[in-house]
């Protein structure tokens, strides 16, 4: 009798051997994806793992294995499951009936402004017993952009009040030759070419035309992502990033119509506030600063080979080094005005030339503006 219950054993443990070898994966559905397609630096967002065992074979356990970027920080109980070192490395764990179906939601905060994609997952099937192991690779895509944190929106408006007011300055500057408004007596500012000479013939004196000024005003903004420091500053470069984003979507938001370049991104307009914010901030997500890029004073050398008189440009960049000066200081004598943002640390030390400045006595001290000939410079100061 003993030896016909061991022979029974015996042949049920070498059956279920079989049975789960052959059969362990067929009907298996594994499904991994980000609850959404993107989300902000900070944000909570959702890792979702639907399982499911569509076959009569119970699974005992089955181990679901992730690689997922460490910027993507796992909380509460999903993050007992992860071991972090290059990456986040998960191993999730499911016991299935059959035709059953688990779903796992997983939450995480978005730690860092990027592009993150999981393209597949190393799954491990048991027998009844936990005495073999059985091996597959499911192969999916799922991505999440992670878009950059917007700004302070106090500190936003102090830049929003300067580019709307070179905005104004340089609306005056321009005139609309097929905008005729009127004839006016002539002062020695005006240029020789407004002169009406048919109507200064017939007064006693000069008279010049009178244009209403264009409209057609656009802001530049560029945005160099290149660390020329010989100590990287991580935090300065992703502040510039967040510069752009936030100053990009208020100005477009006002109406203007708003160029973004850079050598980092591919240059996207958007006009009228309208369209094209979601693109630039997918290829703000995308940059990587750790990758070499264009210089910003080749960048600006294209510009004024094509450049817009009527624009003004907003320059972003944490580089003080003489190529980048020279490079702005040359755009500023055709295309002025300039801002430039200079985002820094509070402890980072001025390299700028100081003969070269003249201060505004009405800006804050650390978070002032000066002017580098002709270019206005903000020193926008990392909080913390």
């Amino acid at each position: 009798m003993l030896l016909l219950l061991l022979a029974g054993a015996g042949a049920l443990y070498i059956l279920q051997g079989f049975l789960y070898r052959k059969y362990w994966s067929r009907g298996l559905g594994i499904d991994i994806r980000f609850d959404a397609r993107s989300a902000y630096e900070g944000d909570t967002a959702y890792l979702a793992e639907e399982i499911t065992n569509d076959k009569l074979l119970f699974l005992p356990a089955l181990e679901v294995n992730l690689a997922v970027n460490r910027a993507l920080k796992f909380s509460k109980e999903a993050k007992e499951n992860a071991n972090v070192s290059d990456q986040s490395y998960r191993r999730d764990i499911f016991s299935l009936f059959a035709h059953q179906k688990v779903v796992r939601k997983l939450p995480f905060v978005c730690g860092r402004r990027g592009f993150y994609e999981i393209k597949k997952a190393d799954v491990i099937g048991y027998d009844f017993f936990f005495r073999k192991s059985f091996h597959d690779n499911r192969n999916f895509q799922t991505s999440l952009y992670v878009y950059p944190k917007l700004v302070d929106s106090r500190r936003l408006s102090v830049l929003c009040r300067a580019v709307s007011g070179m905005t104004v300055t340089r609306s005056r500057l321009f005139y609309d030759p097929f905008c005729f408004s009127g004839i006016r007596d002539y002062s020695p500012s005006d240029p020789m070419n407004q002169i009406n000479w048919k109507a200064s013939a017939k007064g006693q004196g000069l008279l010049v035309n009178q244009f209403d000024s264009t409209t057609n005003i656009q802001v530049k903004l560029i945005l160099d992502t290149e660390d020329t420091g010989m100590i990287r500053r991580d935090k300065q470069n992703e502040e510039g990033i967040r510069i752009a984003a936030s100053l990009a979507l208020r100005l477009a938001g006002r109406g203007m119509d708003v160029t973004v370049a850079g050598n980092g991104i591919k240059r996207i307009h958007i006009k009228n506030g309208a369209g094209q914010m979601q693109k630039l901030y997918e290829e703000l997500a995308r940059i990587d600063i750790y990758e070499k890029t264009e210089r910003l004073c080749s960048l600006l050398e294209e510009e004024e080979k094509n450049l817009l008189h009527e624009a003004v440009y907003v320059i972003i960049s944490m580089n003080q080094d003489k190529e980048t000066i020279g490079a702005i200081a040359s755009l500023a004598e055709k295309a002025s005005p300039i801002l430039w943002v200079m985002p820094v640390s509070a402890s980072q030390e001025e390299t700028l030339p100081e003969g070269s400045f003249a201060r505004d006595s009405s800006a804050a001290s650390g978070r002032g503006r000066r002017m580098l000939q002709g270019v206005d410079i903000y020193k926008w100061e990392l909080e913390g």
